[in-house]
C-alpha cells in the first residue's frame, strides 16, 4: 500500500505540472491525493489544511516579507545606479572592465535586494546598454548579467537561506548567513575570471583609467546602501537582534535612505508595497503547500527510505555528493527555489548528515545548485528575465553563457568538497 501512495504522490505531481497547474497547487493537490488513499477524505482535507496553516505560522518567516519590501524599495529608490557607479570606479579599469562592473554590481545589489530577478532587472537594465556602447556583444552582456545575478542569493541577507533554516528544522540563520559570504564571493570571482579572459581574447571592453578621486566619491555615494549589510549581518552576529527583527530594521533603514535620496515618489512607493504583497503571498503559499507535502512524505517514510537507497548505492561521500549535486542541478532547472528547498531538504539532509556533512555546509551547497538552475535553460527564471531585459532570444545567449556556466560548476565543486569555505566564518564567530 505504501508503494501505491508514493506512486500516486509522484505521478499526480508530475501530471499536474505537465498540465500547467501552478507549482503551489500541484504540491498541495498531490499531497491531498496521497492522504486520501491513506485515510478518509475529511481527515485528509483537515490534515492538509492544518499542515499548511502550521507551516506559515512562524515568527522566522516574518523576515521574508520584510526583506522583500526592503529589496523592492531599493529597486525603486536609485540604489542600483549608485552601486553601478561604485563598481565601475572600483573594477572598471581592468580588461573587460564593464563586465567586471556588471558582476560586482549584481553581487552587491543582489545581496541587498535578496532577489536574483530584481538584480537581473535593475543591473541588467542599465549595464547591457552601457556595455553595448563600449563594444560588448549584447548576448555576451546578457550572459554576464544572468549568471552574476544568482550570486546575491548566496551572499546574505538571503531569503532562501531563511527558508532552508526552516526546512532543516531550525538551523541558525546567522550561521547560514555567515556561511554564504565566501562561496558567494568565489562564484563572483570565477565569473570575473571568465569575463576577463573572454574580453582579452576577443579584444573587447578595454578598461578605463583608474581614478582614486572617482572611487572615493562613488564609494561615499554607495556607502549608505552598503551599510545596510553591516547593520543587518552585524546585528544578527553579535546577537543584538534576530533575523526577523533585522529584516524590520532593514525596512526602516531603507525608508530613511530613500527619503534622503529623494528618488522615489508616492506612486512608486505604493508600487513597491503592492509588489511586496504579491511576492509574499506567492512565497508563503509555496511554503505552506511545500511543508504540507514534506509532512506527507515523512508520513510515508520517503526520507528514511531514500537515505537507505542512496547509502545502498555507495557509502563513499564523494560519489553520494556528486549524485546529489546532479539531482539538485536537474531539479533547479524545472522547479522554483522555495519549493525545491522545502521539499528536498528533508530528503537529502538525512543522507548527508549520515555521511558526516555539516547541515550548514549542505545548505550552501544546495542553494548554490539551485542558483545555477535559475540561469539554465529551458525553464531558468533569471535566464528569461535577463534575455528579456537585453531584448534577445534565449538561443542567442546559450553559446556565450556556456563558459560562465562552467565557471559556476567549478565553483560548486569547490564549495561542495572544501567545507571550510562555508564553515570557517561561522566558526570564527562562534556559530
Amino acid at each position: 500500500m505504501e508503494q501505491v501512495e508514493i506512486l500516486v504522490l509522484v505521478l499526480s505531481f508530475l501530471i499536474l505540472l505537465t498540465l500547467g497547474v501552478p507549482v503551489a497547487f500541484s504540491l498541495g493537490l498531490s499531497g491531498l491525493f496521497t492522504l486520501i488513499i491513506a485515510m478518509d477524505t475529511l481527515t485528509a482535507l483537515t490534515t492538509l489544511a492544518q499542515r499548511i496553516g502550521t507551516a506559515v505560522d512562524s515568527f522566522t518567516l516574518l523576515a521574508i516579507p520584510f526583506f522583500i519590501l526592503a529589496g523592492q524599495l531599493m529597486n525603486q529608490g536609485g540604489i542600483a545606479r549608485r552601486l553601478i557607479d561604485f563598481a565601475k570606479a572600483l573594477v572598471g579599469s581592468f580588461p573587460g572592465g564593464l563586465a567586471f562592473v556588471n558582476i560586482l554590481a549584481c553581487m552587491l545589489f543582489g545581496a541587498i535586494a535578496g532577489s536574483a530577478v530584481a538584480s537581473a532587472s535593475a543591473i541588467g537594465g542599465s549595464m547591457v546598454e552601457r556595455m553595448e556602447n563600449e563594444g560588448y556583444p549584447r548576448p555576451f552582456s546578457a550572459a554576464v548579467n544572468i549568471t552574476a545575478s544568482t550570486t546575491g542569493l548566496i551572499i546574505p541577507p538571503s531569503n532562501i537561506l531563511i527558508v532552508y533554516a526552516l526546512a532543516s528544522g531550525g538551523l541558525s540563520i546567522g550561521a547560514l548567513f555567515l556561511a554564504g559570504y565566501v562561496p558567494g564571493i568565489i562564484m563572483g570571482a570565477s565569473l570575473m575570471v571568465v569575463a576577463g579572459w573572454l574580453s582579452k581574447k576577443y579584444e573587447i571592453g578595454h578598461g578605463e583609467k583608474f581614478n582614486f578621486k572617482t572611487l572615493w566619491v562613488t564609494f561615499w555615494g554607495a556607502m549608505p546602501s552598503l551599510t545596510l549589510l553591516i547593520i543587518v549581518i552585524g546585528g544578527i552576529v553579535i546577537g543584538f537582534f534576530t533575523a526577523t527583527e533585522a529584516s524590520a530594521v532593514a525596512v526602516f533603514y531603507t525608508l530613511v535612505l530613500i527619503l534622503i535620496y529623494k528618488e522615489i515618489n508616492f506612486k512608486r512607493l505604493v508600487k513597491a508595497i503592492l509588489e511586496t504583497v504579491n511576492t509574499t503571498a506567492i512565497v508563503l503559499f509555496l511554503v505552506g503547500t511545500s511543508m504540507a507535502l514534506s509532512w506527507v512524505m515523512s508520513y510515508e517514510y520517503i526520507p528514511q527510505n531514500f537515505t537507505q537507497f542512496m547509502l545502498g548505492i555507495s557509502d563513499h561521500p564523494i560519489i553520494i555528493l556528486l549524485l546529489i549535486n546532479a539531482i539538485l542541478l536537474f531539479i533547479g532547472i524545472f522547479m522554483d527555489m522555495t519549493p525545491a528547498v522545502l521539499i528536498f531538504t528533508p530528503i537529502f539532509l538525512p543522507v548527508v548528515v549520515e555521511l558526516g556533512m555539516d547541515p550548514v555546509h549542505f545548505g550552501i551547497v544546495m542553494v548554490t545548485n539551485l542558483c545555477i538552475g535559475l540561469c539554465t535553460p529551458p525553464v531558468g527564471t533569471v535566464l528569461f528575465v535577463g534575455c528579456g531585459i537585453a531584448g534577445i532570444k534565449i538561443e542567442q545567449v546559450l553559446k556565450p553563457l556556456l563558459p560562465f556556466f562552467i565557471a559556476l560548476l567549478i565553483s560548486l565543486l569547490a564549495i561542495t568538497f572544501v567545507p571550510e569555505l562555508s564553515l570557517w566564518l561561522p566558526r570564527l564567530f562562534g556559530f
